[in-house]
């Protein structure tokens, strides 16, 4: 057992187990209290919440709530361990919506592995939240999950697997992109991968302005190509190609997405990439290819990874606490499209206003202190002007309130 192991073992055992407790917001010091916080005062606000639901915004902390759920099909690269076995992963979400946002949340692991029921558990919580997080849904059943669940909830669903990766991915490919003097449009990506993280990378990325038809996607089993049997997602990414392998397509690509898995990256690839490549290799926790044996071949490369331990760490906490924070104070009902590329483009902006920015800084680090008043007030407002939101924010005074809020999270 490695030492990084042990001291998890430790660090999660040490004290009260796990990383979350409840706290009480109210005084409860005194009868009278107890009298207002429970029975009989608390049917007031049981009676106005019946009469107007709108109203749970303001009597209950469901305007600050969050649901993180799974059912352990997919967890981090430790496949179907299932949802018991996901809980330290759910409880470490529910740290980052705390330290990063100020957001309280629950972990709810749910032992089910058909989509309809597992639809119909999440979507009978609902009332509960203000909000709901999935995580941790293998492919293909986490697309239908969510697709069902935002179709019927009045209330955000996001599945940060997909599109958490994605808004990362695309803050730092904008920079990547633009600092090689290259134009998002005529740019050929190959990824690496078929999965939800994959799948929804490469929507984002066409909605920023790559080409379909620039784009080139491969599985397990090679390229997808319209010359073989497929179906669902990956159906919609198949190209008419003679080409059948990764190494085949690789050659003369701008750009490698690596949503897949160690060792299926070679530095012969690397090579038949076009000059200054831009190389992401986000398998965790052995990526594609070491970025060590990518700069042995591409010195000039742009690398980003999945791991804390190399530089442009391409992180889902650098998006999904800020994401819920827009949300949850405009009362959002969904996370849209434009909220996502909201947060893509303060993301890439914020790493351009850096001094530090260049080929090793392509994307902030994670613990910026600038990324709760900087990202967050860009998505209520591209939240509002979408027509999703309740209420507008007015962005200079929201970013004043989300600097004390940050003050307070320190």
């Amino acid at each position: 057992m490695s030492t990084i192991e042990q001291k998890a073992l430790a660090y999660h055992r040490a004290g009260r187990a796990g990383k979350i407790a409840i706290e009480v917001t109210k005084s409860v010091a005194t009868q009278e209290d107890l009298a207002l916080a429970y029975s009989p005062g608390v049917a007031a606000p049981c009676m106005e919440i019946a009469r107007e639901p709108a109203k749970a915004y303001e009597y209950t902390a469901k305007r600050n709530l969050v649901g993180v759920i799974t059912n352990g099909s997919a967890v981090l690269g430790l496949g179907n361990i299932g949802a018991l076995a996901g809980k330290p992963v759910m409880e470490g979400k529910v740290v980052l919506f705390k330290k990063f946002a100020g957001i309280d949340a629950f972990d709810i692991e749910i032992d089910e592995s058909d989509p309809d029921k597992l639809v119909e558990i999440i979507a009978s919580l609902h009332p509960t939240f203000g909000g709901i997080n999935l995580e941790d849904i293998k492919a293909p059943e986490c697309f239908y999950i969510e697709r069902k669940l935002r179709e019927r909830l009045p209330i955000p669903v996001f599945h940060d697997d997909q599109h958490g990766t994605a808004i990362v991915v695309g803050a730092g490919m904008l920079n990547a992109i633009e600092m090689t003097g290259r134009d998002i449009a005529t740019v050929k990506i190959v990824c690496s991968g078929a999965g939800a993280a994959a799948m929804a990378c490469l929507e984002l990325l066409v909605d920023l302005g790559a080409q379909k038809h620039n784009i080139f996607v491969c599985d397990s089993k090679g390229v997808l190509s319209t010359v073989r049997p497929l179906d669902g997602e990956k159906l919609e990414w198949a190209r008419e190609t003679s080409f059948t392998t990764l190494s085949e397509v690789m050659a003369g690509a701008d750009v490698f997405l690596g949503v897949s898995g160690p060792g299926v990256l070679s530095q012969a690839d690397i090579v038949a990439m076009n000059p200054h490549p831009i190389v992401f290799t986000l398998a965790n926790p052995e990526p594609e290819l070491r970025p060590e044996l990518v700069r042995e071949v591409a010195p000039d490369a742009i690398i980003a990874t999945g791991r804390s331990d190399y530089p442009n760490q391409i992180n889902n906490a650098l998006c999904f606490p800020y994401l819920f924070r827009a949300a949850l104070d405009c009362g959002a009902s969904t996370i849209n499209q434009e909220m996502k590329r909201a947060c893509v483009v303060a993301l890439a902006d914020m790493a351009r206003s850096d001094a530090r920015f260049g080929k090793d800084y392509v994307v902030p680090g994670l613990l910026d202190p600038r990324l709760l008043r900087g990202v967050t007030p860009k998505i209520a407002t591209a939240a509002y002007r979408s027509g999703v939101a309740r209420k507008e924010l007015i962005e200079s005074e929201y970013a004043d309130d989300l600097v004390e809020l940050g003050e307070s999270l320190i």
